[in-house]
């Protein structure tokens, strides 16, 4: 699991369950679930990085429909629909990326 060390596994397995449908995906609940929420700014540009798979300083649309499998190999795609509303959730300044700031503002909403 890309996330050892930095969250626990039955809060993520938990998480997981909580969007396994199509369209039930909320990051704030995600995020909580996840007890991503409550690390420290550290923890969470690591998440950063281990999202961002391209290593390019942003999360593109690309990457944040793959957001769920980051977590579980096996979990879902994001559908498009979650997606763009995660995308625009998170993409403050309007380039069409989340940056690291904007997830950590992100994940602390």
């Amino acid at each position: 699991m890309a996330f050892a060390g930095v969250l626990n596994d039955a809060e993520v397995k938990a998480a997981l369950a909580g969007c396994a449908a199509a369209d039930s995906f909320n990051y704030k609940t995600f995020f909580k679930a996840s007890g991503l929420a409550g690390k420290s700014s550290d923890e969470v540009k690591k998440a950063f990085a281990i999202i961002d798979q391209d290593n390019s300083g942003f999360i593109e649309e690309e990457e944040l429909k793959l957001f769920l499998q980051n977590f579980s190999a096996g979990a879902r795609a994001l559908t498009d629909k979650e997606t763009k509303a995660f995308l625009a959730a998170g993409d403050s300044d309007g380039d069409g990326m989340i940056g690291a700031d904007e997830f950590a503002a992100l994940v602390k909403a």
